[in-house]
């Protein structure tokens, strides 16, 4: 049985926990992370789901992502997600995310990271239980991916804006110019 922490509005934690798809009440949220790995050719790794896994079952996602489990902090999820889902060990100590985008009960945590260089995804170790294969892909193709309906139909904005931000944090493109 896995267990959520439960947060305030303001992202406090309030003590409370909920098991995994339990019901939250109004003013009670719990925090998603996503991890997107880019290459040097601006390809985004993405994961498709297994056609077993409840939720967006056989559907292509981003590299990685999963809710935070109780006593968990947002940087040790995202660590543990991206080793659990494909194998790869990142320390996100002291890494904020890029971005979060709230939702009805919760908050999406984004996390854009740069692949090591010559990352042999044919090396990577999938978890079973959630996904069935992973391939490199540009903005362009996973837009039309969302299109066609194979993607998650995430805001193709969200998708640009992940692309666009990998580099740097912030809304603006340049930090040095005012």
């Amino acid at each position: 049985m896995e267990l959520w922490d439960v947060y305030d509005r303001y992202r406090r934690q309030t003590g409370k926990t909920v098991e995994r798809g339990g019901h939250l009440s109004g003013g009670e949220y719990r925090a998603v992370v996503h991890i997107c790995v880019f290459n040097d050719k601006d390809e985004m790794l993405i994961q498709q789901r297994q056609p077993f896994k409840h939720g967006w079952s056989n559907m292509w996602d981003v590299t990685t992502g999963g809710c935070v489990v109780a006593g968990e902090t947002i940087e040790a999820a995202a660590g543990r997600e991206l080793f659990e889902e494909i194998g790869l060990r990142v320390d996100f100590t002291g890494v904020r995310p890029h971005f979060t985008i709230n939702f009805g009960h919760g908050f999406d945590d984004y996390y854009l990271l740069d692949a090591e260089t010559g990352l042999n995804i044919e090396n990577l170790e999938l978890q079973y239980e959630e996904v069935q294969r992973v391939k490199w892909a540009s903005k362009e193709e996973i837009l039309h991916m969302i299109g066609s309906g194979e993607f998650i139909p995430y805001h193709k904005s969200l998708i640009a804006m992940c692309f666009d931000m990998r580099r740097n944090y912030g809304a603006v493109t340049d930090r040095d110019k005012s």
